[in-house]
């Protein structure tokens, strides 16, 4: 902790921290000169001495000189008298020159070495001719720093619309960032003329209670959006955060009517969340839990079934082949292999009968075909059954060339004599 003297340079302005220097004792609004980095200036004592964090403060400190003088005082005065034929001046210099500046204010430095004039402009402006005129006519040192006009309005003062002194000049140090979201979360007109202030920029005030209304729009109804009431279904026409209440429009039997109710005696959606109260009505009977076990359990399992109810009831309307009980696909592998020791049963029977022999296939060379490679002139066949020949022939296979005829061979019965098919 470290003990400390707050002042102020301006009404209105930021207060700064100066280190007091032990001999005198300070009072609220004592005139008091300090060291600053541009020199001696006069200040006016905010709070006594106090102690803050050190987190708080810049080091090192500058300190407190001594508390003005009737001398110092009348110094100060002096250069407040001054002010207003320097204004003067420095306005017929720029008209003179004809530059596009709005001259603000001007301010003599303590020991009135320098004098600094205000200004605002909508684009960059050339003053160094200016400046020359201007030190010629002062026989002092000269500047000139453009503000924006936020800065304009806490220099020179005014009402708000609310009546009240402008926040940036009696109780705002620093000027906060506003948006338009803050408006829209307090439910205000986006109209520019009643959301701005002196400088046309949106007031300062909104955000004061920012952080309320931010917080309090999450727990009511949008408007226009509809809800369900005690009295039935409606359309909010308006909200009132402070009391979390809001009016609602609800047309029955070719009646409109309006009721207030509060938020935690409606239902609402907010986004994908339900809101306020969560029952109107008759309550829904439960089922067991026993009996929606006992309803889910398949057939052949013997395990309930976890599938959603909607979805489970679709399939039982169009039959869906999934809706077969459990386990049923083993018991069909098992009656196929059934099936097929079956086939291979029968199969066995028939070779007995037919002597210990497989049953030949059936041959239909006499019919001009060519199943059999001996009645096709010796020609191979594919093993899927299909013919040979130079379309069908696959990349990579060897071009067929048939078997030479021995001297005086003849062609099977039937056959065609490995002559191609008409």
């Amino acid at each position: 902790m470290i003990k400390v003297v707050s002042v102020k340079f301006k009404s209105g302005g930021k207060p700064y921290y100066f280190a007091p220097n032990g001999k005198d004792e300070y009072q609220k609004g004592m005139g008091v000169v300090v060291e600053t980095a541009k020199g001696l200036e006069y200040a006016t004592v905010v709070q006594p001495e106090c102690e803050v964090e050190d987190s708080e403060i810049v080091t090192p400190l500058k300190p407190v000189v001594r508390i003005a003088t009737q001398r110092d005082e009348e110094q100060v005065a002096r250069n407040r008298e001054r002010r207003g034929e320097a204004m003067k001046t420095a306005q017929e210099k720029i008209a003179a020159r004809g530059l596009e500046m709005k001259l603000v204010d001007c301010e003599f430095a303590f020991d009135g070495s320098k004098v600094v004039f205000f200004f605002t402009s909508e684009s960059r402006v050339d003053f160094r001719e200016l400046i020359k005129d201007l030190s010629s006519a002062f026989h002092m040192r000269i500047e000139l720093r453009q503000i924006s006009i936020r800065d304009e309005i806490k220099l020179t003062g005014g009402l708000a619309p609310c009546g009240r002194e402008c926040c940036c000049i009696g109780c705002m140090s620093e000027p906060k960032k506003v948006s338009v979201k803050m408006a829209k979360n307090q439910g205000l007109s986006l109209n520019p003329g009643k959301i701005s202030g002196l400088c046309g920029r949106l007031m300062c005030c909104l955000a004061y209670e920012n952080d309320y209304y931010s917080e309090a729009c999450k727990k009511v109804p949008k408007l226009g959006g509809e809800v369900e009431t005690p009295n039935g279904k409606g359309t909010v026409v308006n909200v009132n955060m402070l009391k979390m209440q809001c009016k609602v429009k609800i047309e029955q039997n070719d009646a409109v009517s309006y009721h207030d109710f509060g938020v935690d005696e409606i239902r609402f959606m907010r986004g994908n969340v339900v809101m306020g109260k969560e029952d109107f009505g008759e309550e829904e009977e439960e089922t067991p839990k026993d009996e929606q076990a006992s309803a889910g359990v398949a057939d052949g399992g013997g395990q309930p079934d976890r599938r959603p109810k909607e979805g489970r009831e679709n399939r039982e309307k169009r039959g869906d082949r999934h809706d077969r009980p459990q386990n049923s696909n083993k018991r069909d592998r098992k009656d196929n292999r059934g099936e097929k020791r079956g086939n291979n049963g029968e199969n066995k029977t028939r070779r007995e009968d037919n002597g210990g022999k497989p049953r030949e296939k059936r041959d239909n060379g006499a019919n001009g075909g060519n199943s059999r490679p001996e009645n096709n002139g010796g020609a191979e066949h594919k093993k899927d059954g299909a013919k040979f020949n130079g379309k069908n022939r696959r990349k990579g296979d060897k071009k067929f060339r048939a078997p030479a005829k021995p001297d005086g061979a003849t062609p099977p019965s039937g056959g065609n004599g490995g002559a191609p098919r008409a």
